[in-house]
């Protein structure tokens, strides 16, 4: 049953590797600038992105049960057990999460220094990427492989004695990922400036990771939906918010 959960998040995932690349891409690359065409780099960006999930959710699948981490939904349904019994106790702490995500979000944009400011796409990216994208492939790339890992590193290195990693290594691990995914952010930003400042580099990092404290805590106590939920409904309140 394990590797079905493994198979489940992968096909979760991969709406949104579809959705990135098809309907984001177009609106964050001048076609003009890159040496191949926006249809070669459309599917070299998803194929990317899919072997990227691929390799978080067979690493988080087999990680995740020694760290006492779980996805009880995608468990009940390889199970086939009882899904919204799974799901039920995710969905009030997911929807708070996702209310304290809307506001990262809102006021990443809204306090954003200039040089960002001036680079937003004017087309804002349409709310299926932001869901399916942020809110499902996200969650199973940074939380469900590289936060689940590093809690496995962390309990390995540093707590071995223990049956499980210990609270210290949880947050740890949960910090780590999330500046991790805040920083993976900074290329993008850095090719569409002159330069890099400080400054902004911490901006981008920090606004990016804040959201990720909340995630990853979720999936810590609660499951891997309950950050889903979160994500997606952060996305959603947002979008209604500010478009």
């Amino acid at each position: 049953m394990k590797w079905r959960i493994g198979a489940l998040l992968l096909l979760a995932a991969l709406p949104g590797v579809v959705a990135s690349s098809w309907l984001a891409v177009p609106l964050l690359v001048d076609a003009s600038r890159i040496p191949v065409s926006l249809e070669a780099l459309q599917v070299a960006t998803a194929v990317q992105n899919a072997v990227l999930v691929l390799a978080a959710a067979l690493a988080g699948t087999a990680l995740a049960p020694r760290v006492g981490l779980a996805a009880p939904v995608a468990a009940a349904i390889a199970g086939k057990g009882r899904v919204l019994e799974a799901l039920r106790p995710q969905l009030a702490p997911g929807l708070v999460g996702g209310c304290v995500g809307a506001g990262v979000i809102v006021g990443f944009h809204a306090f954003a220094p200039e040089p960002i400011r001036a680079i937003q796409p004017g087309t804002p990216l349409p709310l299926a990427v932001r869901v399916l994208y942020g809110g499902i492939t996200e969650e199973v790339l940074v939380r469900w492989g590289l936060m689940t890992a590093m809690a496995w590193a962390g309990w390995r290195l540093l707590s071995r004695d223990l049956q499980q990693p210990s609270s210290g290594v949880m947050w740890g691990a949960i910090a780590a990922s999330a500046v991790a995914f805040g920083a993976a952010h900074l290329p993008a930003v850095g090719q569409s400036l002159p330069t890099l400042s400080a400054h902004v580099a911490a901006y981008v990092t920090i606004g990016n990771a804040l959201f990720g404290v909340v995630a990853g805590y979720l999936l810590w106590r609660y499951g891997l939906e309950a950050s889903m939920v979160a994500h997606v409904s952060a996305h959603v309140l947002a979008y209604a918010f500010r478009g």
